[in-house]
């Protein structure tokens, strides 16, 4: 393959000016002594800086250089006027369930973890201090003094709270789990600290005097809300790609370390979250500075710019698309799995809509295959008596072959997988993975025998997955329904455009341009993801010159908001009068 060019750390440029950020604790520590004297003096009342932060920052950290800069009269933390861990505990039993990997939406807030004795304590040491300086910070600290005279957000993208999860270095929500396995914190902070976290988040950093990155202890960041808001004002009216992260796992390949440029360290790289907005970063450029953000921050600040007023008012502020890799090439096969029914989803997990997806073929070894959908005339219960006696006795292995299709894999097949259809990418292929964004609710019905990366078997939910396997996609109908259902759309001068898919049961709509000159595109006022599966390199240009033009590489995926509207795209830099191709995804209008 020719050398990667792929950007792992794309940014959305705000002002070439670097002193809009502040880098290093002594500097956040002068701006905010500066904002604090200009504050306007309340008769009556301490002077309050409150640090609001999303679950995983180092309070601990944080207290000691604030309270040693700043010198407060006093300096309240939110986790001591929380619950006890034990009455947290059980407060999150309930939406938690005893699943190992599942459990249920809910409507939890920050507030629910606070104790109304401890909580009423702090406020009147508050109203004692009239006149001091108090430094309030935590989960929760704009609850502890609801109007404080200088507000900070310290934000964290998901993706670093979970490599700290991974190290030990954070507990939970109001809990004191430090030991327990990564995989149930993960699962409580999806379940519950992050939805309640989002909830307070979206009251208090539209109103945050600054926002403070704290990915880097040794590096943090600090830029003003206005500066924060134009940022994010600014990309949610031009193209742009968050940061993607890359993981290994039991099956994973080597391809993609080749494709993304990719470092040595891992044994392998099975994932690679190109385009998940949930736990990606977006950063920002001051100079040359970058300030980290969860992507999260953006669909939430401007939904209806980035999403459009449709999707909007059908998702949200969650961003719908997800895009990204799997890499088998050298490695082997994923689980074989199924994905929730809409119906099943709402009543078992709260979740309004499903994980329906697709696989997108980058590129593939010769005798790749996928999975997909029963064979004909098959016992299905004995299918479903083999799986179980798999998972319990290790001599007696799955023969998937007797029972599900296995379908020739070739770069550029398509394979629709709607909700209810039994899957998995063999080995020897990079997918690109097109799917709505509830990405966790896999159900494993077979992992071929094999332990994960912890030396354990991985969870398999038979149950679940035999609830939801829909017995009458066999192969005729995979072959009529799932496999390459392209569709010519239009065609101009050196390009044409094809649908790809997804299924009618799906609502997301894909569609592949091959071009060798500029490509029209429309979004539609509604949000447009696209990945460059073809061609060295391609920008995106502007009709009206309302934003730069934006370069893009091979693999990369880069979201189009919907207010963007009409906008081009050709090959572009080693590209150029080669034949480039794109996939582009959006949400499907109603009736369409």
């Amino acid at each position: 393959m020719r050398p990667s060019n792929y950007d792992k750390f794309p940014f959305v440029p705000v002002t070439a000016e670097a002193g809009a950020c502040r880098i290093g604790w002594p500097a956040i520590a002068g701006a905010l002594r500066a904002a604090l004297g200009v504050a306007p003096a309340r008769p009556g009342q301490p002077l309050v800086l409150a640090v609001e932060c999303y679950p995983g920052t180092d309070l601990a950290l944080l207290q000691r250089e604030l309270v040693g800069a700043l010198k407060p009269a006093y300096c309240l933390v939110a986790d001591d006027y929380y619950r006890s861990p034990a009455e947290v505990d059980a407060l999150v039993a309930g939406p938690l369930t005893t699943d190992p990997v599942f459990g249920r939406f809910n409507g939890l807030t920050v507030a629910d973890f606070f104790d109304p004795q401890r909580l009423r304590a702090a406020q009147e040491l508050l109203a004692r201090a009239a006149g001091q300086l108090v430094l309030v910070l935590g989960t929760g600290a704009t609850l502890v003094c609801p109007g404080p005279a200088v507000l900070v957000y310290a934000d964290l993208a998901r993706w670093e709270i979970q490599q700290r999860q991974r190290r030990g270095e954070v507990a939970n929500l109001g809990s004191d789990n430090f030991a327990e396995k990564a995989s149930l914190k993960y699962k409580r902070a999806y379940f519950v600290d992050w939805r309640a976290a989002d909830r307070l988040k979206k009251q208090a950093l539209p109103r945050a005097d600054f926002l403070l990155d704290a990915h880097d202890p040794a590096a943090p960041k600090l830029i003003t809300g206005a500066d924060l808001r134009a940022g994010l004002a600014a990309a949610a009216r031009r193209p742009f790609r968050v940061v993607p992260f890359f993981d290994p796992g039991p099956w994973g390949g080597q391809l993609l370390r080749e494709v993304c440029g990719l470092p040595a360290g891992p044994a392998n790289y099975a994932w690679g979250f190109d385009c998940v907005p949930e736990e990606n970063s977006l950063l920002l450029g001051f100079g040359d500075a970058r300030v980290e953000i969860p992507s999260l921050d953006l669909v939430f600040a401007h939904p209806r710019e980035l999403l459009g007023e449709a999707v909007h008012g059908r998702f949200g502020t969650e961003f719908p698309i997800r895009f990204d890799f799997l890499d088998t090439v050298g490695g082997g096969n994923l689980s074989l799995q199924v994905h929730p029914l809409t119906e099943y989803a709402q009543d078992q997990f709260g979740l309004a809509y499903t994980q329906d997806e697709s696989y997108y073929i980058l590129a593939a070894e010769p005798g790749a295959m996928v999975h997909l959908g029963l064979k004909e005339n098959i016992d299905y219960q004995a299918m479903l008596g083999d799986l179980a006696r798999a998972q319990d006795d290790p001599a007696a292995p799955f023969p998937a072959a007797t029972y599900i299709n296995e379908l020739p894999a070739r770069p550029h097949d398509h394979f629709l997988i709607p909700a209810g259809t039994v899957h998995c990418a063999g080995a020897g292929s990079l997918v690109l993975e097109i799917s709505a964004t509830p990405y966790i609710f896999t159900f494993k019905l077979w992992d071929w025998a094999r332990l994960g990366l912890d030396g354990q078997p991985r969870p398999v939910h038979l149950a679940h997955g035999g609830a939801n396997i829909q017995p009458d996609r066999t192969t005729a109908w995979v072959a009529a329904n799932l496999v390459n259902r392209f569709e010519p759309v239009a065609s101009g001068a050196g390009w044409r455009e094809e649908r790809t898919g997804l299924h009618a049961r799906e609502f997301i709509e894909t569609r592949r341009h091959w071009f060798t000159g500029p490509v029209p595109h429309d979004t539609r006022g509604g949000v447009n993801v696209l990945n460059l599966v073809q061609g060295a390199e391609a920008v995106v240009e502007s009709l009206t010159g309302a934003f730069a033009p934006f370069v893009v590489h091979y693999a990369e995926t880069f979201i189009v908001p919907a207010a963007v509207g009409p906008y081009i795209v050709r090959p572009h830099g080693p590209a150029t009068g080669t034949e480039c191709a794109t996939m582009k995804a959006f949400v499907r209008a109603f009736g369409d």
